[in-house]
């Protein structure tokens, strides 16, 4: 906001001045005015895309332009005599400098990787963006202290925002979800393992958050972590790197193979006659065959078999010591 607001006083300033110095000249005060302001706009627009470009592509870029420029300069001195006077050659002959600073402003930007101090992005490339989901989720916590998150926890203010929404809706779900998520961010703030910054930044021409997180992605390299599988999906198509707390989930889930033995506390009465249903400390659902008459016991189970569904892992087990029942 004050970025803004400096910007605009910079326009109205030119404005004034170009209203001031027209009034001395045969221009117009309000034709002056608008050369000022526009002089401005053009600045300020400059200004913006250059806060948007890495810093070394922009200083190999400006020292590219420069070299053209003087490379310029000197093919113009050494043609100079060959324009025989004013006419058409000697204008192309004065577009050299100009051309000679485009190429080598161009060359600069493309080619900033491969020069000295042009790798600084690499640091970026450890940024990690959080979006809402992933932190009303609060696993993001967990495996932040578990030290498997290196480099920064990126937020940016638009998320905060939205969690300020939902935790001031008045539906309770909702609120409660937005609250969670401030809680999971303070812990991450406290926590000495993560490193998290809120970020002020917006995304011109994007609207929603999820177009705004893809933008923001892709311009600062970072990996964008979420549970959301459409906006994985976007973000993937994008050419995004994205990371899905639920797939980390699975694929550490301890595999289960036929023959193996675990205890288990049957829940409550499965669907099928006769069944009885557990959990595992991760979430996993058990069915337990002939589990029925143990329900609100803890007993030792034989898996008998595994099933990966879209909606996790479930377990199929009969009690211990019990033989599987047979067809008649």
């Amino acid at each position: 906001m004050t970025l803004t607001l400096l910007r605009g006083a910079v326009v109205v300033l030119f404005a004034l001045l170009g209203a001031a110095t027209a009034s001395t000249t045969d221009l117009g005060v309000a034709a002056g005015a608008g050369l000022g302001a526009f002089a401005a706009l053009v600045a300020v627009a400059l200004e913006a895309a250059a806060g948007r470009v890495p810093l070394p592509r922009l200083v190999w870029g400006t020292a590219g332009a420069l070299v053209g420029l003087v490379g310029g300069h000197a093919l113009n001195t050494l043609l100079a005599p060959f324009s025989g006077g004013p006419g058409p050659l000697l204008y192309l002959y004065a577009a050299i400098p100009l051309l000679g600073a485009w190429i080598g402003g161009a060359v600069g930007v493309r080619r900033a990787d491969e020069l000295p101090g042009g790798r600084s992005r690499a640091p970026r490339a450890a940024e990690r963006l959080l979006d809402t989901s992933v932190i009303i989720d609060g696993r993001i916590a967990e495996v932040a202290e578990a030290g498997f998150l290196d480099g920064t926890l990126v937020v940016p203010q638009f998320v905060v925002r939205e969690l300020q929404r939902l935790a001031d809706s008045g539906d309770a779900v909702r609120r409660n979800r937005g609250r969670r998520g401030f809680d999971v961010l303070e812990r991450l703030r406290k926590s000495a393992a993560a490193q998290l910054t809120i970020v002020d930044v917006d995304v011109a021409g994007a609207a929603e958050v999820d177009a705004k997180l893809v933008a923001l992605a892709r311009e600062r390299g970072a990996r964008l972590l979420t549970n959301d599988a459409a906006l994985g999906r976007t973000a993937s198509l994008a050419g995004v790197v994205v990371g899905n707390l639920h797939e980390l989930a699975l694929a550490l889930k301890p595999a289960a193979l036929p023959g193996e033995t675990m205890q288990v506390q049957v829940l409550r009465e499965g669907k099928e006659a006769g069944q009885g249903v557990a959990y595992l400390d991760d979430g996993t659902m058990v069915v337990v065959e002939g589990g029925k008459r143990f329900v609100g016991q803890t007993l030792d189970v034989v898996v008998t078999s595994a099933l990966q569904t879209a909606a996790g892992r479930m377990i199929f087990a009969r009690p211990r010591g019990e033989e599987p029942a047979r067809d008649a």
